[in-house]
């Protein structure tokens, strides 16, 4: 059972920024890959990023590439999403997300899930 907590979203202002945080625990947190997703009002979840522990392997979905960074903290068994140049159409509430599938797109195959945190853009 692994337990996931995000942490850090909030209401910016176009052009701005926000770092998500992702706390794991339980057994065997290192033995997943880590995922962040997105759902906006009206609309399907959307795969944002996915990452491996050591952080050497990432994937992004093409809108926040070169925007977005994922990142892990070993140590503190935490991950990050840093959000820059923010638009008002990366409104959504964010989720953190495990699966034993490394660098997964698919929500379907991410096992554990956190309670997700909110991300408002204002134009």
């Amino acid at each position: 059972q692994v337990q996931l907590v995000e942490s850090g979203g909030g209401l910016v202002q176009a052009g701005g920024s926000l770092r998500l945080s992702c706390a794991a625990s339980g057994r065997a947190v290192s033995a997943y890959a880590m995922g962040w997703f997105r759902q906006a009002p009206g609309k399907e979840r959307e795969f944002v990023a996915a990452s491996n522990w050591s952080g050497r392997s990432t994937s992004y979905v093409d809108s926040v590439k070169g925007r977005f960074t994922m990142s892990t903290d070993n140590a503190k068994n935490t991950v990050f999403l840093q959000m820059n140049s923010l638009k008002p159409e990366d409104t959504a509430v964010y989720y953190c997300a495990a699966t034993v599938w490394a660098l997964s797109t698919r929500g379907d195959q991410y096992r554990y899930w956190g309670q997700g945190t909110q991300v408002t853009v204002s134009s």
